[in-house]
């Protein structure tokens, strides 16, 4: 049962997201927000398949610590359900990811229809360049930044090397940052098919405002959150 939930999920799943990446694309001349209406929408339907075929009931808790201004949102990696549902939960954000996302035919290009820093994670330098120029900028424009620290998926219990890319932006722009936490990846693990029925928190905390974060060094903030983000998220389990 647990394998065909898991593929009618699937299915389902790359059946919708080549749809509404071209309504994306052939709707992106009249404006961000009718895009960002698909890209909720698609969040939503998402949400909905995982909730119908795999018994996956998602729970969002801290929504009062999300701020009115712009800002930094940092979070733990653990599996795809958090990125896909980003759109529900944060207004507007420009996306840090790997350029090869990019690539992908329909959904990559609209992603790059939407507007995302895509680093390459191969020149450290240049992405953090990347980072900050394009990340003030969608800043200054009235966008969030949403940014892994830890630059890539982690399977549950484990923790990668959180980079600093996120507070740097932060301080250099002058904005708040906003940690979350989840446990998502004992539901949709890392690189996993099978999708296990089962409730996903995901939990934004305390927020830092601009004041916090540049009353620090990059490293003791970086650390702080470190600790934070892992600390939550082996609270619930991930």
């Amino acid at each position: 049962m647990l394998l065909l939930r898991s593929t009618l999920f699937n299915l389902a799943f790359f059946a919708i997201t080549p749809l509404f990446s071209l309504l994306i694309m052939l709707t992106r001349p009249l404006g961000l927000r009718v895009v960002w209406r698909w890209a909720r929408l698609w969040s939503a339907c998402v949400r909905g398949l995982l909730r119908v075929c795999c018994r996956i009931h998602i729970r969002v808790e801290g929504l009062e610590h999300l701020p009115t201004e712009p800002c930094v949102v940092m979070g733990k990696h653990q599996s795809a359900l958090e990125t896909v549902m980003m759109p529900l939960l944060v207004p507007m954000y420009a996306w840090v990811l790997k350029r090869e996302l990019l690539y992908i035919p329909l959904f990559g290009w609209a992603l790059w229809c939407i507007g995302v820093i895509a680093i390459r994670r191969g020149s450290p330098r240049e992405a953090m360049r990347q980072v900050l120029e394009q990340g003030r900028a969608f800043l200054r424009k009235g966008r969030w930044v949403v940014i892994f620290p830890e630059g890539t998926r982690t399977a549950v219990g484990e923790s990668g090397q959180y980079q600093p890319g996120g507070v740097v932006l932060a301080q250099h722009a002058r904005v708040g940052i906003l940690p979350f936490a989840h446990n998502a990846g004992r539901c949709w693990p890392k690189k996993g098919y099978l999708k296990y029925p089962g409730t996903v928190t995901i939990r934004f905390l305390p927020y830092l405002s601009p004041d916090d974060v540049a009353a620090e060094k990059r490293g003791a903030v970086l650390k702080r959150l470190q600790q934070q983000i892992e600390k939550e998220t082996r609270s619930l389990g991930g």
